[in-house]
């Protein structure tokens, strides 16, 4: 059946349109953005049966394969690689052995150490409102929304999806009993940070988003379209049968029902799709779309943003490549190996210290080969793939805490500084994107109240400024100096305390 957009009105979506995103394009970004997934979290599958895969797979000594495979070659994998299915769907190649597999990620810690940067500490959401009774209840709203999506761990959530896929969006979703009141018409008598709890923050992931944006200006969204599979809570019998069939060998299917969802999202109202039926749908009075759009890097021109994962993938295949290499070298190097020539059943004499052979053949020899030997280019190019990794993400193992010789002295915050530029240059425009992205969620929060007559509020009422802390170390003498200093220059002494990481809560 086909989409009926009929209720988002003159300005609608062609349906030919929004089945070409579904049936056509959702396919491509879902491949292209689960590869920047599978190359951060670098997920593991085990392989069992009988296929030539597996056998190759056992003959190793391994029975499972790592999505970064994918990037190295078949002369050390033995795998081939499907470009739509990825490492997972791999086949043997004929006549090629196995070889040491290394896989060391080293884009995952990357990640995780930006985002331990931008949200490692939790943050502060200061008001802006001229009223100053209104300035402590809007904070103790947004931060009781923020707690019940999960605090600090739906920031480190969103900064998480950013940096691998390059941006994330977040659906404000009022919740049933915000709608409820609201079609009810009565205001509220309840407590209302208690009520705006209900608000619920969705993190979308990239490979599900398919935005549909103004032909005329790429930063402004009309509607937003997912498309994403689901997996209920019973069982398909066909799929059951079939897992039963093949659980003697290859891989075991998912025997769990899947439905096709699409949701068709617009600034007056909202449809939602199951295997393409129309199974709900209603009209939207907040008078916006409640869709916020955070690049994870500004990136002009596109509506992507810059993704940590994407330009460390060349030099991630390079430095498992190499490390796959150096394993197989030591592997035949490691032990020390004899050629007998001359001497009767020398295949079958066991080597250990205190043995002895004879012979009477006088052109008898035994010759050494093997053993490890120094390759300093080897471990070169190593240091240098790892060099340019450094200088393409902005994060150094400095940042992981890992401190090598060669970075001095850092007892002054001016060398720590210095020694972290890159990371902190790279935090600073991070801050700006998602700080942005984050007063966008603040002020939609405050009108889905306003507009439910929950709380009001002025578009003055809703600026909102976002307080980052430092992420680096500091002195906690030296910063109470500089609090003083500040308060003896005339600066308010809640954005002092504020500055402290101090909770404001009835400042005289």
């Amino acid at each position: 059946m086909a989409f009926e957009l009929g209720i988002f009105g003159d300005d609608r979506p062609s349906e030919d349109y929004v089945e070409w995103l579904v049936d056509e394009h959702s396919p491509d970004i879902h491949r292209h953005f689960a590869k920047l997934w599978e190359y951060y979290a670098n997920p593991m599958l085990e392989m069992f049966g009988n296929g030539a895969a597996e056998r190759k797979l056992t003959e190793a000594g391994k029975c499972y394969v790592q999505a970064q495979e994918y990037g190295i070659p078949s002369r050390i994998t033995g795998l081939a690689h499907s470009g739509t299915a990825g490492v997972f769907g791999s086949r043997a190649v004929k006549d090629i052995q196995r070889k040491e597999v290394v896989i060391e990620n080293d884009i995952a810690w990357r990640v995780n150490a930006a985002v331990d940067f931008l949200f490692g500490k939790p943050i502060s959401f200061v008001s802006k409102s001229p009223d100053g009774r209104k300035r402590t209840e809007i904070e103790s709203i947004l931060k009781a929304v923020f707690a019940a999506n999960g605090g600090i761990g739906f920031l480190q959530d969103m900064a998480v999806l950013g940096s691998v896929y390059g941006f994330v969006d977040c659906f404000v979703r009022p919740g049933e009993e915000i709608t409820r009141r609201y079609s009810s018409h009565t205001s509220s008598s309840t407590d209302v940070p208690q009520l705006a709890r209900a608000i619920e923050l969705e993190l979308v992931e990239a490979p599900r988003a398919l935005p549909i944006l103004d032909e005329n200006d790429y930063r402004k969204i009309t509607h937003y379209v997912q498309h994403f599979y689901q997996k209920m809570n019973a069982l398909n019998e066909k799929t059951s049968f079939l897992s039963r069939i093949l659980s003697g060998g290859g891989r075991k299917a998912d025997s769990r029902s899947v439905v096709a969802v699409t949701e068709i999202v617009s600034a007056r109202a909202w449809q939602r799709y199951e295997n393409k039926q129309l199974v709900a749908e209603g009209e939207l009075p907040w008078g916006f779309l409640p869709i916020v759009h955070i690049q994870n890097i500004a990136q002009p021109y596109y509506y992507e943003g810059a993704s940590d994962v994407e330009p460390l993938m060349p030099l991630q295949d390079e430095l498992n490549t190499r490390l796959s290499d150096r394993a197989s070298r030591i592997t035949f190097q490691s032990f020390k190996m004899y050629l007998g020539k001359g001497i009767e059943s020398f295949e079958d004499k066991p080597i250990s210290p205190g043995r002895m052979w004879y012979t009477d053949n006088l052109d008898a020899t035994i010759e050494e080969f093997g053993g490890d030997s120094a390759t300093p280019s080897e471990g070169l190019h190593i240091a240098e793939i790892r060099s340019a990794m450094d200088k393409t993400s902005g994060v150094t193992p400095v940042v992981a805490g890992v401190l090598k010789n060669k970075i001095g002295n850092l007892t002054s915050a001016v060398a720590l500084r210095l020694t972290l530029m890159g990371m902190l240059s790279k935090n600073e425009r991070k801050r700006f994107t998602y700080g942005d992205g984050l007063k966008r969620i603040c002020r939609m929060v405050l009108g889905i109240l306003d507009t439910a007559n929950i709380y009001k509020t002025s578009e003055a009422d809703r600026q909102i400024e976002v307080v980052f802390p430092s992420p680096l170390p500091e002195n906690m003498m030296e910063k109470l100096r500089e609090a003083q200093i500040k308060k003896e220059l005339g600066v308010p002494a809640g954005t002092v305390l504020r500055e402290l990481g101090y909770e404001i809560t009835n400042l005289q």
